[in-house]
């Protein structure tokens, strides 16, 4: 068996695919322990024994925010308490099999890759999440692209493309320092932000409550959000151009932006008329934890 975990602030999922024909032998979730480093590491490891319980581990990848810096130890984790900490160590120490961690982005766009919305592209992908943040994972030739600076897919930092405060609305400061961020715009929570600045307080659920019943201004809002989207991918198509763009995360699964910013797209990329085709994922919640146990397949 290959093993994902996909680790939240809040849960710890784990699957076990068989090798072969990556069916799903088994799923565990467990509440993610985040008083202590000792604790998080026991429920991550009580996760691994109880997958480990229906099969023999061939390896082990990990889905969650947060990186491995050149020390080895933990940086930038949502879980506090694995930052400083030789995490792939302590695993590895427990259980003798290669173990693997890439961010919840790089593993939606390696299990949509794989076998998924994205299955059918030759070499490469570029996979966005678009629900409390913007990130995304790149796929080229096969691999993940991560970078020198493990930067590679922060596109929710690059400024929104075009902006104008007229039809973008005020300029807003993002947490990491920077301007007009296309994740202040494009992410689930933009949505809501930008629709609440200029008309009363609502989230995106509410804003698609509205628009199914044909009101005007959340009608205009979707459109607007739709072509702040299409601005950000074609700066994607212009630098990596790939095969496919997957959307995962919350505002995914809003099924009218699909036409909205396919139709969009090629206004705002060089040539004006390109095949990039934007996607929704097969996988949706499953996507992270499934693309964590394709890891093992880069190394």
């Amino acid at each position: 068996m290959i093993v994902g975990l996909d680790i939240g602030g809040t849960k710890i999922e784990g699957v076990a695919l068989d090798s072969a024909s990556y069916q799903t032998i088994v799923k565990h979730r467990e509440p993610t322990e985040t008083g202590s480093y000792e604790g998080f590491l026991a429920s991550v490891m009580s996760v691994i024994n109880t997958v480990s319980e229906k099969g023999e581990i061939e390896s082990i990848g990990i889905g969650c925010c947060g990186s491995v810096g050149n020390d080895g130890l933990m940086q930038g984790a949502n879980v506090t308490v694995l930052n400083g900490h030789d995490f792939i160590g302590d695993i590895q120490r427990q259980i003798d099999v290669p173990v693997a961690i890439a961010n919840d982005a790089d593993c939606l766009a390696l299990s949509e890759f794989k076998d998924g919305a994205a299955k059918e592209a030759k070499h490469s992908c570029v996979a966005i999440i678009i629900g409390t943040g913007c990130g995304s994972g790149v796929i080229i030739n096969n691999g993940i692209v991560t970078g020198l600076n493990r930067l590679g897919g922060e596109i929710g930092h690059n400024p929104l493309p075009n902006y104008s405060p007229e039809i973008d609305g005020q300029p807003v400061k993002c947490y990491c320092g920077s301007m007009n961020c296309a994740e202040s715009f494009v992410s689930g929570t933009g949505f809501g932000r930008t629709f609440s600045e200029k008309h009363s307080p609502a989230d995106s659920k509410q804003i698609m409550a509205l628009h199914a019943s044909g009101d005007r201004r959340a009608i205009a809002h979707l459109e607007l959000y739709c072509d702040q989207l299409a601005r950000t991918l074609a700066n994607v198509v212009n630098f990596v151009d790939p095969e496919v763009i997957v959307l995962g995360g919350g505002m995914s699964n809003v099924d009218e932006i699909y036409p909205l910013v396919q139709d969009k797209l090629s206004q705002y990329t060089f040539t004006k008329s390109v095949k990039t085709k934007v996607v929704k994922s097969v996988h949706g919640d499953s996507s992270g934890v499934r693309g964590a146990a394709f890891l093992h397949s880069l190394s």
